[in-house]
């Protein structure tokens, strides 16, 4: 899903060495399409359903924002491209290349009408409009008619904005068509190469979310993509028709630690200090990236798009600097509860991931996590939340060894490939550094090295899962392979991760034992959210009977089914009766029935309360807004912001637990007080 991190968690990168430079021509694919299948955890030959998926695919890769296409449109030209295959087997790429110029002619007829509306002397901004923003949402349009309406709606929402900037109508216009031509400029600059990369790459998605064929260009972008993270803001991003996407705030990262950006937030627009902004929009992920990254202690304002329960457009400026590692690594804090002979205390451990480095004198996060269990036992505490809530991943022999800190010995996870090769990972000490009652607050941004303890933790019944319904679900590996210079790069999945009861953690993730309300709870998070994920699969289970131990002083005492059980009831209660958990709860279900429609009317009506003199009738405040075109124009200028989040250069107050966090501790108080026979303790901490 979703978001690169260090070896094996959320891909196995294996560089080939490239040999003499040569440009993508048709002849290769059918070696190319070959080497994907070859290579594949699941598929092996080419089949009627891989086509069909590989022409949808490709159609929506041409078609990003479904305003070109009707639905009878499009199915025309999956039935017309059936047979594709075989010709690209053959060598023959023509359907390829009059499907590309058909989209080039009907992008053309587009910009002619988007001229003809804005044009016209009677042109106002329409506030009665209503619109699904995601594209994938809103689907094909029926019929001529419709797409005419989608394509009125998306202009109305871009112009609105552009006034809200303070351009006159007549600048408005002129900045809409000036974009949507060099949409089309770039669009007809594609040669045979371009569209042949473009195929591939449907095809690869086609097998699985996380497979691609990277063209020469976007080979660079993902190696860029991949070091990104380590400085500048902290954040690693993916393109998606045409934006880029910041799919994970790096702990201990300036983004992180100055707040306001967000998973799954579009970047439209960068502002240098003192600049203006520029569109990147439809910008080369390498060159949006030069433009974020720079010196340590200069800032950079982003122009962001944010959908939750409305939708909002906000600049969030950040202080460009390095990763910090001290705010990166592991850390604890303490919580009480009670007095006096019935208090208990409680140890947070926040985990914010797997971290290492093949420098052995550089720290680890299983030496700081080791350090910090030492320090737990000698300040004597009742019980351990172990926080992975903002865990994304990491290092697997991180994850391995950690998950081994809580058991005696035993298999931790394997790895197995399509072809049957297992390759197990064994925590080989016999050594339990903490033995006490332990709960692993996880969510659905838990991914990948987080899933492998949380699943190994709960299938020994060692620990308690609380938190979101379930992890992220990314439970696969990638390897990638560089090629010739000039012919880019495949990724391809080549093998899943099992739990040791023989779950695998993809798709599905690693089930919480007691289920805390959170807004990540919704379709837009997890694996499941992504298009043609592969199923959860089972093997047969691997526990380690040697996981406890009889020495009292090491032995740890098994979650009964009673226990959870006990545990979630218990936790339902506390949650219906939270008033914070009331606000979350109204959240989901204003997510969930808001169905995606953005209205203008109520976004013009909140813009116009929060600022009234910003508002005229000449010229309507700007959509809190995007669709799925964006709504900065060619001359990098930007709306003016409906929030701005700036990080205060005082020093800020530690920050109280979230509310799903305070569960957590509760629930682990509660198992305190089932295992232990101790008072039970409702109070929050």
């Amino acid at each position: 899903m979703l978001r690169p991190c260090l070896t094996l968690i959320l891909g196995l990168w294996l560089l080939a060495p490239a040999p003499a430079a040569a440009t993508l021509r048709c002849e290769m694919l059918p070696n190319f399409l070959r080497n994907f299948l070859h290579n594949h955890v699941e598929y092996r030959e080419l089949t009627p359903e891989l086509e069909h998926r590989t022409i949808e695919t490709h159609l929506r890769q041409l078609d990003p924002s479904r305003n070109l296409l009707t639905q009878a449109e499009a199915d025309a030209l999956q039935e017309n491209l059936k047979g594709v295959f075989a010709e690209v087997l053959a060598g023959n790429c023509t359907r390829l290349l009059v499907l590309h110029q058909e989209i080039v002619d009907r992008n053309g007829a587009m910009v002619e009408k988007i001229e003809a509306v804005v044009s016209s002397d009677d042109y106002a901004v329409d506030s009665t409009v209503e619109i699904i923003l995601d594209p994938d949402k809103r689907g094909y349009p029926a019929d001529a008619a419709a797409r005419q309406k989608v394509l009125e709606s998306l202009i109305h929402f871009q112009v609105s904005n552009y006034l809200s900037s303070d351009s006159s109508l007549t600048e408005a216009r002129e900045r809409l068509i000036r974009r949507y031509t060099r949409r089309h400029n770039r669009l007809e600059d594609r040669d045979d190469e371009d569209v042949y990369a473009l195929f591939l790459d449907a095809f690869a998605l086609s097998l699985d979310p996380h497979s691609n064929y990277l063209s020469s260009d976007t080979w660079e972008d993902f190696k860029i993509q991949m070091t990104l993270s380590l400085e500048g803001i902290g954040v690693g991003l993916s393109e998606r028709d045409g934006y880029a996407v910041a799919e994970h705030i790096i702990p201990g990262g300036a983004a992180e630690r100055q707040k306001g950006l967000k998973p799954k937030d579009k970047i439209i627009a960068v502002a240098q200090e003192g600049g203006e902004p520029v569109d990147i929009i439809d910008m080369p992920l390498r060159e949006a990236v030069s433009l974020i990254r720079g010196d340590p202690g200069t800032k950079v304002t982003l122009t962001v798009l944010r959908q939750g329960e409305k939708t909002e457009r906000l600049k969030i400026t950040i202080v460009r600097d390095k990763i910090n590692l001290d705010e990166q690594a592991a850390s604890v804090r303490y919580e009480e509860f009670g007095e006096g002979e019935e208090k208990i205390v409680i140890a947070v451990l926040e985990l914010p991931s797997f971290y290492g480095d093949s420098d052995p004198n550089e720290r680890k996060s299983s030496r700081d996590v080791a350090k910090l269990l030492k320090e737990i036992k000698e300040t004597d505490t009742d019980g351990l939340v172990l926080d992975l809530s903002r865990n994304g991943g990491g290092l697997l022999d991180e994850a391995v060894t950690i998950s081994g800190f809580f058991l005696r010995r035993g298999e931790i996870v394997r790895v197995e490939t399509g072809r049957g090769h297992k390759q197990p990972y064994i925590d080989a000490d016999d050594q339990i550094l903490y033995s006490g009652p332990l709960v692993v607050h996880t969510s659905r941004l838990s991914a990948s090295a987080s899933e492998i303890l949380a699943g190994a933790l709960k299938d020994y019944r060692r620990a308690i899962i609380a938190g979101s319904d379930h992890t992220f679900g990314k439970g696969t590996v990638q390897s990638v392979q560089a090629l010739p210079p000039g012919q880019g790069a495949f990724k391809v999945t080549t093998a899943m991760f099992y739990r040791p009861g023989g779950q695998s953690t993809q798709n599905s993730g690693v089930a919480a034992d007691v289920v805390i309300p959170s807004t990540l709870s919704n379709d837009d998070f997890g694996e499941k959210a992504q298009r043609f994920p592969l199923p959860s699969q089972r093997v047969v289970p691997f526990l380690s009977t040697t996981s406890n131990t009889d020495d009292p002083a090491q032995s740890w005492q098994a979650i009964t089914d009673e226990v959870v059980a006990t545990l979630a009831t218990r936790s339902q209660l506390r949650v219906s009766e939270d008033e914070e958990f009331d606000e979350i709860r109204e959240k989901i279900e204003e997510q969930d029935a808001s169905g995606g429609v953005v209205k203008l009317a109520d976004i013009l009506k909140e813009q116009e309360e929060a600022d009234p003199e910003s508002s005229s009738e000449q010229e309507p405040p700007a959509a809190e807004a995007s669709t799925g075109d964006g709504d900065v124009d060619d001359d990098g200028e930007s709306a003016d912001p409906v929030e701005t989040a700036e990080a205060s250069e005082e020093e800020e107050e530690e920050e109280e637990p979230t509310p799903e966090l305070r569960e957590a501790i509760r629930i682990l108080a509660d198992l305190i007080s089932l295992t232990q026979n101790a008072p039970v303790i409702s109070q929050t901490p």
